[in-house]
């Protein structure tokens, strides 16, 4: 009897999964693998939050192979060595993955494709499953990937996006290979207390109703930070519960402005990657420095705090980190807002601000927090590096009443209009009601110290 493993990693799922339909198209058996690598799990990227979403992700998968006569492997270790034992224990002739773009995953692949080959088995390595459209497809004249959004975007637009695939009735998954027991969110310490659940059934419920109403306004609210007309399929997307191939042709379907913005930003998420795929360093260093002199000591060590705790006097921007640790996510233009502040205003290493994200966002992917990141900092694909978000500016435009401000800075539930926005604007008894810090700099002081450590000057 012919056997294949499925290493299951960013895509766990089962509707539109490459990996597991070659596998059970080639072969009479198959084990579907998640291995608890730990190369990862004791690093940053292990953060609660990831945890346990994670666990929703494992647990549901596994329910899901069980409903088809199957069930999930689970392992823990090294990657590579557990791959090989589980390998010899169904004495399978393939092992078959998504392809990766972290330098971690390419290093993967390449050390699982060695010792397999020593193993006499065979790695196939499957593209386009964790992407709308592979990495390295759409390349411009003379570079190995494009490093400006907008042409890219028109190169993708014109692309074909493979076509999607169902979930297989039946998994036959041999006896023989053990299993740990599949991990529970229950057992995972520190996680947000308003953290949404994870797994391919809640994705594909969001993805449904999203479909039917939120997106065909995404054009008009998508920036509204109280209306939160975002889709939160982020994390979906980045654990690939959801597949982005099948949630472009489903949002092209739709039609009309909503699902063409819509669509642009899963393009967004498409461009990151190839950009991260064929320059892996981006991840830890500037794509384009500007030999910047971010500050540091003491003092930047304080203000980094304040940014953190949401206690930099600017409201929006503490709104925004309050929902981040409430919620383990952020509205896109809170990120934008938060991420412009600590680089542009407090004149703080970009780095630094990636790593508090990628310590409690549920979404924190590689490619998109860092380069995100970079682009804010104006370090990365951005070909404007002056450009500074202008916090108040910003929240009177896209929180005009207040009432994101109000929902997650509660110090200030009882101002309204233009002054939640400014509260050191009150004057004598009316500032002292409020139990709010005063901003850490001044906007303009902020800006100027940013553009004399722009490029060392």
């Amino acid at each position: 009897m012919t056997t294949a493993v499925v290493l299951f990693t960013a895509d766990l799922r089962l509707h539109d999964h490459p990996p597991l339909r070659a596998a059970l198209g080639a072969s009479e058996e198959v084990v579907p693998l998640f291995v608890r690598d730990d190369r990862i799990t004791g690093t940053g990227f292990a953060a609660p939050n990831r945890l346990a979403f994670l666990a929703d992700c494992l647990t549901d998968l596994d329910r899901s192979l069980h409903a088809r006569g199957g069930r999930l492997v689970v392992r823990s270790g090294d990657v590579v060595a557990e791959v090989r034992a589980v390998a010899h224990e169904a004495d399978a002739s393939e092992v078959h993955i998504a392809a990766g773009v972290s330098a971690y995953a390419q290093a993967r692949e390449e050390r699982l494709r060695t010792a397999l080959e020593q193993d006499g088995r065979r790695l196939r390595v499957h593209d386009a499953v964790t992407t709308a459209i592979a990495p390295g497809r759409v390349t411009p004249s003379g570079s190995d990937h494009f490093a400006v959004f907008t042409p890219y975007f028109r190169r993708w637009s014109g692309e074909e996006v493979r076509g999607t695939l169902g979930a297989p009735r039946t998994v036959r998954v041999p006896g023989r290979v053990r299993s740990e027991p599949v991990p529970a969110r229950k057992d995972v310490p520190g996680v947000s207390a308003g953290l949404a659940g994870g797994g391919e059934s809640a994705g594909r419920r969001r993805l449904a109703t999203w479909l039917r109403g939120g997106i065909a306004r995404y054009d008009d609210l998508h920036d509204d930070l109280a209306g939160d007309g975002t889709s939160r399929l982020s994390p979906h997307l980045h654990f690939g519960t959801l597949s982005p191939a099948e949630v472009v042709h489903r949002a092209r379907a739709k039609g009309g402005p909503g699902a063409e913005a819509f669509v642009r930003q899963l393009c967004w998420r498409d461009f990151h990657h190839q950009v991260l795929a064929a320059r892996p360093w981006a991840a830890v260093d500037d794509y384009r420095t500007r030999h910047d002199r971010w500050r540091t000591g003491r003092e930047a060590e304080e203000d980094l705090a304040a940014w953190q705790d949401g206690r930099t006097g600017y409201p929006v921007v503490d709104a925004a980190m309050r929902q981040l640790r409430h919620e383990g996510w952020m509205h896109n233009r809170g990120r934008l807002l938060a991420a412009s502040f600590l680089t542009k205003t407090l004149c703080l290493d970009w780095r630094d601000g990636a790593r508090y994200f990628l310590g409690l966002l549920v979404d924190g992917d590689v490619a998109d927090n860092q380069l995100n990141w970079q682009w804010v900092a104006g370090t990365g694909t951005d070909t404007r590096p002056n450009r500074v978000l202008n916090p108040v500016r910003q929240a009177r435009r896209y929180d005009p009443d207040g009432a994101y401000v109000r929902r997650w800075v509660p110090e200030l539930a009882g101002l309204g209009g233009p002054a939640v926005h400014e509260p050191w604007k009150l004057q004598g008894p009316h500032r002292a009601r409020y139990a709010y810090p005063e901003p850490v700099i001044g906007l303009a002081d902020g800006f100027e110290r940013f553009r004399r450590g722009r490029g060392g000057a």
